[in-house]
């Protein structure tokens, strides 16, 4: 299989042709390496569209994978349409003082407020009264707002290809948030099978073929947050598994 890579990095033990993201679309040589490709792989996500409409290549990550991990907007937008009673209430709003008393009167304080576009849990925020809702509301481009689950642990399983490849707890952290990189401990024990079944559903329904999901339990009750399209592989290095060969199945 002819495969070249927009990220070399996250290729590596695959054999593809390296390729310079800012040389897309005008470098000649690099236009003659995609048209030639059977797979084009993990393209930035201002090249899906030319890469998949104009070139119709196939991509990995699929372009659902790209589209619907981009925004949270997006992604909640279609985790409410297909399974709606395993998703957090959130509310999708104007940054205005009429979308605040809103959010505020449906699901009471405290609750959680998300940038649409962060990861890493940046912009992140736990807002416990109207006055730090006033304030935040100035950098907001929207109100994204969500009640907050009572938690403090939650779940990062990584699917690649069409099963999941790893799923551990993350618990601790700062005492909100539950990432990695904000001090959460790992723990590959004991992860709920209905987790597992319930992103097995909702990645195979949308068509994604490489992201880590982020869930949250409830009791026996699985909740969806989010899906981010490029997971953070730290966790899965010090776990000694073997990501690269999870790649070539799915790919192959």
């Amino acid at each position: 299989m002819n495969l070249v890579s927009f990220n070399p990095l996250r290729s590596l033990g695959l054999d593809a042709i390296p390729l310079r993201p800012e040389s897309f679309p005008h470098d000649p040589a690099t236009l003659a390496a995609l048209r030639a490709a059977d797979c084009v792989l993990f393209p930035e996500t201002w090249q899906v569209n030319a890469l998949h409409y104009a070139l119709n290549k196939r991509l990995f990550p699929s372009p659902a994978s790209y589209h619907l991990g981009a925004s949270k907007v997006e992604m909640t937008r279609a985790f409410q349409a297909l399974c709606p009673a395993n998703v957090p209430e959130t509310l999708i709003l104007p940054a205005t003082e009429i979308g605040a008393r809103t959010a505020s009167d449906t699901l009471g304080f405290p609750f959680v407020v998300k940038q649409p576009r962060e990861s890493m849990g940046r912009g992140v925020f736990k807002v416990e009264t109207a006055r730090e809702l006033a304030a935040l509301l100035p950098s907001l481009e929207l109100l994204y707002a969500q009640e907050l689950l009572p938690i403090d642990r939650d779940l990062r399983i990584c699917w690649v290809g069409d099963a999941v490849f790893a799923a551990y707890w993350r618990i601790g952290g700062d005492g909100f948030h539950t990432n990695i990189s904000r001090g959460a401990t790992e723990s590959f024990d004991g992860v709920p099978p209905a987790a597992l079944e319930l992103v097995a559903r909702v990645a195979r329904a949308l068509g994604v073929d490489h992201a880590g999901f982020d869930v949250a339990m409830v009791g026996d009750h699985p909740y969806l947050f989010e899906l981010n399209t490029l997971f953070g592989n730290e966790v899965i290095n010090r776990a000694g598994v073997d990501y690269a060969a999870a790649l070539k199945r799915a790919i192959e």
